[in-house]
């Protein structure tokens, strides 16, 4: 926003300076004061130079096709002036300007416009810490509702209460995912609240590390369990809301370890899990975009979460790092902007995609 004030005769090289130098964005906006000035700029008889300077003012902003224009009648008047995307029709003839939508955007809107989420309705299983409480503040801040939803109520209570200091709409909700009545029942408290759920952000997900001849069928079953098992569940239940508004972005959890086994750690259950996370994501891709219904999953590397940190993984980190070609771990941040293209309309021709965010170690 740009703000023009004090020396009234000078309002429209202020104004041209301004665009012809291009300091407001499109949809910026510029606010003018005085511009009615004693209701002078309505007098036909009026002498008074300022009142002059600012009639003649709003006469060349209602004749420049660049912006549009509203003027407030508060006190002496305000004028609130917002540059348009493109400019007329007469214009982009003489300037021989293809006049398509990578020119005008997508249903008029700019690129950074059609990320937006606002009106959209999201939930995020694991969102109470790591990866899902980054899912949850980024698919916010681009302006959707969110509901957090953990096994952890009072993880889930504390991301909200973040959420609400941002001005985000978001409520808690207790579920284990591995439960399909908690699943159901999560889904039906999000659209009894809210009416719909746009964007299914499905990240819960466990990991218990033995050596494959050690693997227990209750560590297996675990795994699955949470996993694929749950994110199937989540995925049919919000499906079935999604298909009948023909409507939805699905976003699972995937991981590395569904392209590459990572190592020294042993992890079987979990390895074998993710890649079945893909593969569901890949055939419910392809059953339900004709439908409407986009699924996809992110599969991140290894993330620089308070656990790496602990006495018995701390001897590994070293050998990770040694595998990872950017030379770091993952954060939760390098995630957000991926969850929220996947939720947007931006990606509305992407489905049964693997996207991976891991520094380049599955190419080594």
């Amino acid at each position: 926003m740009v703000f023009i004030d004090a020396d009234k005769s000078n309002y429209i090289n202020y104004y041209n300076f301004i665009m012809d130098n291009n300091l407001l964005t499109l949809q910026g906006v510029i606010c003018v004061d005085n511009s009615l000035f004693k209701a002078k700029v309505y007098l036909k008889d009026t002498t008074d130079s300022n009142g002059l300077a600012l009639r003649e003012f709003n006469q060349f902003i209602a004749n420049d096709p660049r912006v549009e224009q509203v003027i407030v009648p508060l006190r002496d008047g305000i004028s609130l002036i917002r540059r348009v995307s493109v400019a007329s029709t007469h214009l982009l003839s003489q300037a021989n300007i293809t006049d398509d939508e990578v020119f005008r955007g997508v249903q008029g809107r700019s690129i950074l416009n059609r990320m937006r989420l606002d009106g959209k309705v999201a939930y995020v299983t694991g969102g109470g810490q790591g990866i899902g409480r980054g899912f949850a503040h980024a698919l916010g801040e681009a302006g959707a509702k969110v509901a957090v939803v953990d096994m952890d109520h009072t993880k889930a209570q504390a991301v909200v209460k973040e959420l609400f200091l941002k001005g985000v709409h978001a409520i808690p909700i207790k579920a284990d995912i591995s439960k399909s009545d908690d699943v159901q029942r999560m889904v039906d408290t999000i659209v009894s609240k809210w009416g719909a759920i746009h964007i299914a952000c499905n990240n819960a997900g466990i990991n218990r590390n033995s050596a494959s001849e050690d693997t227990s069928l209750e560590e297996w079953d675990q795994t699955f369990n949470v996993n694929l098992r749950g994110t199937f569940m989540c995925c049919q239940a919000a499906g079935r809301v999604m298909l009948k508004q023909g409507y939805g972005k699905i976003i699972n959890t995937a991981s590395m370890a569904s392209l590459i086994v990572p190592h020294p750690q042993k992890q079987l259950s979990y390895n074998a899990s993710k890649a079945g996370v893909v593969k569901l994501t890949q055939t419910l891709g392809t059953e339900w975009i004709d439908r409407g219904v986009r699924v996809n999953c992110i599969s991140p590397g290894i993330v620089d979460t308070p656990l790496i940190h602990s006495e018995d993984l701390r001897p590994l980190v070293q050998r990770w790092l040694s595998d990872i070609p950017a030379g770091r771990l993952a954060q939760v941040t390098d995630l957000q902007a991926a969850v929220v293209y996947l939720a947007s309309d931006v990606s509305d021709y992407m489905t049964g995609h693997n996207l991976v965010i891991e520094g380049g170690q599955s190419l080594w």
